[in-house]
């Protein structure tokens, strides 16, 4: 997280609201060769107590998890370059703007008969966005398949300890400097989800 308290003002309310939309994250554990890093989509629960998740069976991660591990999602939403000139006044520095937040807490394995469950709750999150399309379910497939196709990932869960949140919107600047960034990054930025970003900056 952002060493500047300003850019950590945002309420847990809204981090979470964040983690939840995005349903999408940086997965990183310590191993003694060094991080462990996996991308993956989640369920974060109503409550934020957890999060779900699933693992190719493949995944070094899941060497670590005869125990339980400390691990960290990190959810990264629109990002950019800042260009001094856009704020129009002297003696500025080059920056980058981005949203992020960090859950933390204990990745455990879980039993394989939870499995169906995960992706089951998982795909429903992610249909649910493409309504009035008729949400896809794992009924639709062949169960020897779907079954098949199971037995390749592991179900796991991370029992959340602490969610933060970085929102690095310059908004350590007077307004109309803002604002003017702001168009900036709509008309020029370069990273990602800029047109997200500069909403967020104009609207921080």
């Amino acid at each position: 997280m952002h060493p500047n308290p300003v850019f950590r003002k945002e309420t847990e309310e809204r981090n979470i609201a964040f983690a939840k939309e995005r349903a999408f994250g940086t997965l990183a554990v310590n191993a003694e060769t060094g991080p462990l890093i996996s991308h993956i989509p989640f369920c974060l629960s109503d409550d934020a107590k957890t999060v779900e998740l699933h693992l190719v069976r493949s995944n070094p991660i899941l060497r670590l998890l005869d125990q339980p591990a400390d691990a960290v999602i990190a959810v990264i939403g629109g990002d950019s370059y800042v260009s001094p000139d856009w704020y129009e006044i002297d003696d500025q520095v080059p920056t980058w703007n981005y949203v992020a937040v960090h859950i933390r807490g204990r990745l455990r394995k879980l039993p394989h008969e939870e499995l169906h469950g995960v992706l089951d709750r998982l795909s429903a999150s992610m249909e649910e966005r493409l309504l009035p399309k008729k949400p896809w379910t794992s009924e639709k497939m062949d169960q020897g398949i779907y079954n098949k196709m199971q037995r390749q990932i592991v179900p796991a869960m991370l029992d959340v300890t602490s969610i933060d949140g970085t929102w690095k919107l310059s908004q350590n600047k007077a307004e109309e400097v803002r604002l003017r960034a702001a168009k900036g990054v709509a008309e020029n930025g370069m990273g990602a989800e800029t047109d997200m970003l500069s909403e967020l900056m104009k609207n921080v």
